[in-house]
């Protein structure tokens, strides 16, 4: 499995702050059978944030795009809006999974508005910008994102198994 991380941060993008929740969703990739094909750090702009998602689900080889940042209530977090223009089909049970967990830890968890769809045969997943509720999120997200991407691409047998 080939995966994108897409970092949404005016002052990341800007030298500003160091990108801490970049580095734990490499660390925990590690974990499963991938490979990282691409970084960026972009500042929150949603028509950038389109204009990348829209590029990177059009390269060959980009089975996971994993964005960090913009997914809370900020006006300048658009990365949900963004992510929206871009995806053909929601996974709400993504989204429901990581609000979950994120309530297990803090009520502030149900302010989340990360969006996980499917674009053109490549799975896009909406992190929060924390490196503690990336770390809380991706993990739990990370036992179905191969098989996830094993029926996006129509790859595998039944679920049934």
């Amino acid at each position: 499995m080939k995966y994108f991380i897409l970092t949404l941060s005016d002052k990341g993008s800007k030298g500003e702050r160091e990108d801490l929740s970049g580095k734990v969703i490499k660390e925990i990739m590690t974990s499963i059978n991938s490979k990282l094909v691409g970084y960026e750090i972009l500042p929150d702009e949603e028509e950038l944030i389109t204009k990348k998602l829209k590029e990177l689900i059009k390269k060959e080889g980009i089975d996971l795009i994993l964005t960090t940042g913009g997914t809370g209530l900020t006006p300048r977090d658009v990365t949900p809006e963004a992510t929206l223009k871009v995806i053909e089909k929601r996974i709400y049970g993504m989204e429901i999974a990581m609000i979950v967990e994120a309530l297990k830890h803090t009520p502030h968890g149900m302010l989340s508005r990360a969006i996980v769809g499917i674009a053109n045969e490549t799975l896009i997943i909406n992190l929060p910008g924390s490196p503690k509720a990336v770390k809380e999120n991706l993990n739990v997200l990370l036992p179905a994102i191969p098989h996830a991407i094993d029926k996006i691409k129509n790859l595998g047998g039944d679920c049934a198994r």
